[in-house]
């Protein structure tokens, strides 16, 4: 039997499930973001409020690390979970703020690969938020990354049909332009949830 020496501290297990709790806010203001009518300002002004409140988490995960002895895990996997899914924040935000800025929710409708790849944004956010809590047993989570890993793949194919649709000249070339800087923080987010969902089974089999 493996004893373990590090003690459970769970302000560190609170830090990433609030973390993922705001990624779930993210992806459920882009839903809204695509709808008509919606008040696409208000959105994103909420969603930037949404990114800045995940950047304090961030920073004080960070400040609970170097004030702390010693931590439930190691240190480097800390830093890079919590970084990492600070980076999806700032990537969903980007969308939201992009298709404000850009006034591309103006169009008729946007893209059908967009709200699917949201779609799948969504999903994966939930599934991380889920899986959060669980870092402290260890237990249950390889259905978690596997699924996620799926996710991923589906998110990728998405982002090919979007670039096929987008490149068809249904678009004026300026509308193209600024549609394929969504598509590319979209399709970065949904790889960086993947990025969390690798280090959380790094995590997993280091701690086994």
């Amino acid at each position: 039997m493996r004893f373990k020496l590090r003690p459970s501290d769970d302000a560190f297990y609170e830090f990433f499930s609030k973390a993922a709790a705001n990624l779930v806010r993210g992806t459920e203001l882009l839903n809204e973001l695509a709808l008509p009518g919606a008040d696409v300002q208000s959105i994103s002004e909420r969603l930037v409020e949404v990114e800045h409140d995940s950047d304090a988490i961030t920073h004080e995960l960070y400040n609970k690390i170097n004030t702390s002895f010693i931590t439930p895990f190691d240190r480097e996997d800390i830093y890079r979970l919590g970084s990492q899914l600070d980076d999806i924040m700032d990537h969903l935000e980007g969308v939201g703020s992009l298709l404000y800025l850009y006034g591309l929710t103006k169009l008729p409708s946007l893209p059908r690969e967009v709200h699917e790849m949201v779609n799948v944004l969504d999903q994966q956010a939930k599934l991380t938020a889920d899986a959060m809590p669980r870092l402290k047993s260890m237990k249950d989570l390889r259905e978690y990354w596997v699924e996620c890993n799926r996710l991923e793949n589906e998110g990728d194919r998405v982002y090919r049909m979007l670039l096929v649709r987008l490149f068809s000249g249904e678009y004026d070339a300026l509308t193209v332009l600024k549609m394929k800087e969504v598509a590319d923080e979209l399709e970065a987010a949904c790889d960086a949830f993947e990025h969390v969902a690798n280090t959380v089974e790094t995590i997993a089999v280091k701690e086994s």
